[in-house]
């Protein structure tokens, strides 16, 4: 009993503390594309691009020199490429024409999204102080929306509802590519993941480069100023796709969006510390109150799950994979569940 309950209190302070790093690379990203945006570089999707040209290299050779079986059939990677693609290329797109604090405000649209797709895709089952940990975040990013409205950021954008929509799309889609995200590494491997998602990826990129974004690199002066911003986004991003598996892994999708709130946050304090700038007190508050939330929603993995529940989980998941498993036989299913393993997919 002690043992579990210590794993599970490790892996909550493991998955905040990560989850934090991570809402920081996202953070940095932003600040970078701002960078490349007063520079007059507007390429989405080609920033995009190296990030999962670096994700094909790393991962697919770490694949090759294992020469392991896949676990996934490889159309399901190019689906999710694609959901991952265009997830990022609508809501960056979205800043165009709505404003910041409608995209913050839309872009938590894929909180519910994350909820209901592990519920009914998945079957994650959600206690109640969980839900609370998820409201608390959610009001805090509600009081830096409130802050922005109220101090600074009226604008509503060259055509708002059009901006809004393309974040509304964005947002579920990113919902669609964490759950699967979630699925894969629990179930298959995170090396595969990885490498198809940035081979598939940069086919992509590749393709809606050129029909979108061809003439606007042709226009690109390239420089020292410009080239180190597009670098550095490119590594950021890539150290967050990295990162991301370990947290779904740990904690799952739905801690990965709200641990990704605080983003705002952080980049507030560079403002303060690297800028020098002043911001309003209630980003203070909507700070202290979504790490509050995180911490309700994280604490609940060791208050709430016993050893009863883990192995109903278990269970669970063993009938999932016997419907797959025909043909392959049984005992290789009960072994690994037995043993706490990840069933692998079958193809």
């Amino acid at each position: 009993m002690m043992n579990c309950q210590e794993g599970l209190s490790k892996n909550s302070v493991v998955g905040l503390g990560l989850g934090q790093f991570l809402s920081l690379l996202i953070t940095s990203t932003g600040l970078l594309s701002s960078e490349l945006a007063k520079k007059g570089i507007n390429a989405p999707t080609s920033q995009s691009f190296l990030n999962y040209i670096l994700l094909a290299l790393v991962y697919g050779g770490i694949m090759l020199y294992r020469r392991k079986a896949l676990k996934a059939k490889w159309y399901y990677y190019v689906l999710l490429g694609l959901v991952d693609v265009e997830a990022n290329f609508l809501v960056v797109k979205a800043y165009q024409y709505t404003s910041i604090t409608s995209v913050m405000l839309l872009d938590c649209w894929s909180i519910p999204c994350v909820l209901l797709f592990t519920w009914f895709f998945l079957k994650t089952k959600y206690r109640f102080k969980k839900l609370v940990g998820v409201v608390i975040c959610i009001a805090g990013l509600v009081i830096v929306i409130f802050s922005d409205v109220h101090s600074a950021d009226r604008a509503s954008g060259s055509n708002p509802i059009k901006g809004d929509l393309l974040v509304i799309a964005g947002a579920t889609l990113y919902a669609v590519s964490n759950v699967g995200e979630e699925f894969f590494v629990k179930s298959a491997d995170r090396v595969e993941l990885m490498s198809f998602l940035g081979i598939f990826g940069a086919i992509v990129s590749a393709v809606q480069i050129s029909i979108l974004e061809r003439s606007e690199l042709k226009s690109i002066h390239w420089s020292a100023g410009a080239a180190l911003p597009f670098v550095g986004f490119s590594v950021a991003m890539f150290l967050f796709y990295s990162g991301v598996p370990i947290l779904l892994k740990i904690s799952g999708s739905t801690m990965l969006n709200l641990s990704l709130l605080t983003s705002d946050m952080w980049a507030v304090l560079i403002r303060i510390f690297a800028y020098h700038e002043k911001v309003d007190w209630m980003y203070f508050v909507a700070f202290a109150v979504v790490t509050a939330g995180l911490i309700v929603y994280s604490v609940g993995d060791k208050m709430e799950e016993n050893p009863a529940e883990v192995g109903d989980e278990e269970v669970e998941q063993s009938k999932h994979f016997d419907e797959e498993a025909v043909g392959r036989g049984n005992s290789c299913i009960i072994s690994a569940a037995k043993n706490g393993e990840a069933l692998p997919l079958l193809k």
